[in-house]
């Protein structure tokens, strides 16, 4: 009887010894958070940012398109890709409707902040003419052009950028990291993002010496939120010693969640680095799959709701809730 009661207690019992910690807090301002994706992710970037103007300062966008590009549907999502994508001026208009109802930010807020916008000319994922609808999206929503930087030059394929770091730069393929020369050095896509958003930052830390954090995002997930058990958090040094920092939210793309290329993203996308100095912790939070989603990719064109574009959406929501609870400390 006894050991029949051990066997029935053995799964409960190894999934809390493997259950990560609760995500932890540290000192910061929640109103200098910042986004950053790529694919599926990007497109999160973007709706995150234009639902959060009143506190995210900045958003890069690898390969995405403009808000509420979709209009909630997945038949929306080819036009998004392949384009021709709707208007910017139609998707901005029913950005004025949320705003209006109170489901995003005010609009106003986005000429205050900075976007960075990437399509590689070997894209054949996400066109080129989807990247410039997000770029006219954030010119006719009043961001002045000094505060939009957009590269479309690269021979890259659908993938993040790093200096050195995965396939060859023309390649779309598992993970999505590709290196890419330009102008005569690596192209350093993590470094262009948080200097555009945050302006001079102090040189890249060469092997990064923080740590990167496993944590528990299932108190955030709620039912139909399609996000994974565990998210993951790189916190530097200067963070985990009490000083002041800001967060950076890494967002991966489609087929680039933790479950199916490890670490490739959150160790090897570029932002680590760039944290360790400048006190940035590095927010990636992770998906999974599900019926309604099987290639684990972020909410853009209305899996979880009708909610999905607004700071409501179960997703948005979640990552907010982490971003904010990461800078929480007093």
């Amino acid at each position: 009887m006894r050991l029949r009661f051990l066997l029935c207690l053995a799964p409960l019992m190894a999934s809390i010894a493997w259950a990560a910690d609760p995500l932890p807090a540290f000192h910061g301002d929640a109103r200098q958070s910042s986004v950053s994706g790529l694919s599926s992710g990007a497109f999160m970037a973007l709706q995150y940012q234009v639902a959060f103007s009143g506190s995210v300062v900045g958003a890069g966008v690898v390969a995405g398109g403009p808000y509420y590009c979709a209009q909630g549907t997945l038949a929306g999502t080819p036009a998004c890709m392949s384009g021709p994508p709707p208007k910017a001026a139609q998707l901005l208009a029913s950005a004025g409707q949320f705003a209006a109802a109170g489901r995003i930010d005010p609009l106003g807020e986005l000429a205050k902040r900075r976007v960075y916008l990437f399509s590689g000319s070997q894209d054949n994922t996400v066109k080129t003419l989807v990247v410039d609808a997000a770029a006219e999206f954030f010119r006719l929503a009043g961001m002045p052009a000094a505060q939009i930087a957009y590269e479309r030059r690269l021979p890259a394929g659908h993938a993040q950028i790093t200096p050195s770091y995965g396939n060859d730069c023309g390649a779309t393929a598992s993970p999505y990291l590709n290196h890419c020369q330009w102008q005569g050095k690596g192209y350093d896509q993590a470094g262009l993002i948080l200097q555009h958003i945050y302006g001079a930052l102090r040189p890249k830390a060469p092997t990064p010496a923080g740590r990167i954090v496993a944590f528990d995002q299932r108190p955030y997930a709620a039912s139909g939120s399609s996000l994974a058990d565990e998210g993951y958090v790189y916190v530097p040094r200067a963070c985990a010693d009490g000083e002041a920092c800001r967060v950076h939210i890494a967002l991966h793309g489609c087929q680039q969640y933790a479950g199916k290329v490890g670490d490739a993203f959150y160790a090897n996308a570029g932002y680590n680095g760039w944290a360790d100095g400048n006190h940035i912790l590095v927010l990636y939070p992770q998906t999974t799959t599900s019926a309604q989603n099987p290639q684990g990719c972020w909410d853009w064109f209305g899996y979880t709701g009708a909610a999905y574009a607004w700071k409501s959406g179960l997703q948005m929501k979640a990552i907010k809730q982490m971003a904010d609870h990461l800078v929480s400390a007093r």
